[in-house]
């Protein structure tokens, strides 16, 4: 069921979007077509955003998410009005220049990414009792497991290491913040290199924590937050 109410997310942006553009008084289906462009780039704000790791580096990604938006609603307009589309439906009608805006693009796109976060959020709350299978790749393999089996994540700069509550660990090149966005709030971070299940902490002092035998640091970042968590919630 999951599954089905982030597809809904998409269509119901989609349909929004479509609105505003027939606004603008494109035809149904020309809005439409013109919509799907916003879809896969709010996708790449939404995943490469948190693998970024300097200011430098999300600002060089949101530079060239908003060039590959503006070519893409380019060629699709130039397509949709070639002389093979110039009917009586699909009459000539100029670019808005709201549409290569590029303060309005990246509110658009920043919205819809951060609407589908928030969206993730719940269903997480939502199906928090049930078993989420998350598919990895590993030594290049797929691997897929339980949320509720994994203890903890560990970030090693270039790859990520995902520790289970057996013991096992598996190797992935996902970076530890867009492993937080996956696994959602059923997972706290405590260091820059670590991202632990609540469930699975078993003791906490002043700056670190035990997950069975395994003691994990506390950053002073997050001393704070951890001081308010409550073991195997």
């Amino acid at each position: 069921m999951k599954p089905v109410y982030l597809i809904g997310y998409w269509l119901l942006a989609l349909a929004l979007i479509s609105a505003i553009l027939i606004s603008m008084d494109y035809a149904f289906s020309q809005a439409l077509l013109i919509s799907l462009v916003f879809c896969p780039c709010a996708l790449a704000v939404e995943y490469m955003m948190p693998r970024t790791k300097t200011l430098l580096d999300r600002i060089y990604l949101s530079l060239a998410v908003l060039t590959a938006s503006i070519l893409m609603l380019l060629i699709v307009h130039h397509l949709l009005w070639s002389p093979v589309m110039r009917t009586e439906v699909y009459q000539l009608i100029d670019l808005s220049p709201v549409l290569i805006n590029p303060a309005f693009l990246g509110l658009l796109m920043t919205m819809l990414a951060l609407g589908d976060v928030q969206w993730r959020k719940w269903l997480d709350r939502k199906y928090a009792d049930k078993p989420r299978p998350i598919t990895f790749i590993s030594d290049r393999k797929a691997v897929t497991l339980d949320a509720e089996n994994i203890a903890y994540i560990e970030s090693n700069d270039t790859e990520v290491r995902v520790v289970t509550l057996d013991g096992q660990s598996y190797r992935n090149k996902t970076g530890i913040s867009q492993w937080e966005n996956l696994l959602g709030e059923g997972f706290v971070r405590i260091h820059r290199a670590y991202l632990v299940r609540r469930a699975a902490i078993t003791s906490i002092s002043a700056d670190s924590l035990k997950i069975g035998d395994t003691s994990l640091p506390i950053s002073r970042k997050y001393r704070e937050e951890m001081k308010n968590i409550e073991i195997g919630e």
